[in-house]
């Protein structure tokens, strides 16, 4: 009867207890940080004209250029992560992680375009006309009588095993046309 006692008081004991903060392991911390430090790694690595889109306080800037500025074979840069991650633990990284995101999507988006273009050129070239109605359509900047006119003159290339330099141009247009939007 004692045994039941003192199991129902333990149990009382955790229920009135309150809801304990939640323990990080020791594992999962160093993860944190070491994905601190590939943040800190990716900012360090962007060109500067993207180095400059990212909002940075003071603190956090100087530390980064002193590592853009270290040579990366040497063990001062990786001493330098470490310090680039322990400031971003104490700071709120959303606005970073978010600037970066807009970088990624824009070089997604121009490689994306940048396909697009060379598929229109693919089809120019494959379907001729058909092709070229179709681009009209979508394009209606775009000159019949010069994508006609590119269009044999790169059969012609092709026929001849000449250097795509027809080829490069009908691209060139479509890309300057295009991009005028």
């Amino acid at each position: 009867m004692s045994d039941q006692k003192s199991k129902s008081r333990q149990q009382s004991k955790l229920e009135s207890a309150e809801p304990e903060e939640e323990l990080i392991s020791k594992s999962e911390l160093k993860r944190q940080s070491k994905d601190l430090q590939k943040l800190g790694q990716t900012v360090v690595n962007l060109t500067p004209a993207h180095y400059a889109t990212i909002p940075l306080d003071e603190e956090l800037k100087d530390a980064l250029d002193i590592a853009r500025v270290i040579n990366k074979k040497k063990d001062g840069y990786r001493r330098q992560l470490q310090f680039i991650g322990k400031l971003l633990r104490q700071r709120d990284n959303s606005p970073i992680e978010v600037a970066l995101a807009k970088i990624t999507h824009q070089h997604q988006a121009n490689n994306a375009a940048f396909h697009e273009l060379e598929r229109a050129r693919e089809d120019v070239i494959t379907r001729g006309d058909d092709a070229i109605q179709g681009l009209i359509e979508e394009y209606p900047e775009l000159d019949r009588q010069k994508l006609r006119q590119f269009h044999r003159q790169v059969k012609k290339e092709q026929e001849k095993n000449a250097p795509p330099k027809a080829f490069r141009e009908l691209f060139q247009y479509l890309k300057d046309v295009t991009q005028k939007e």
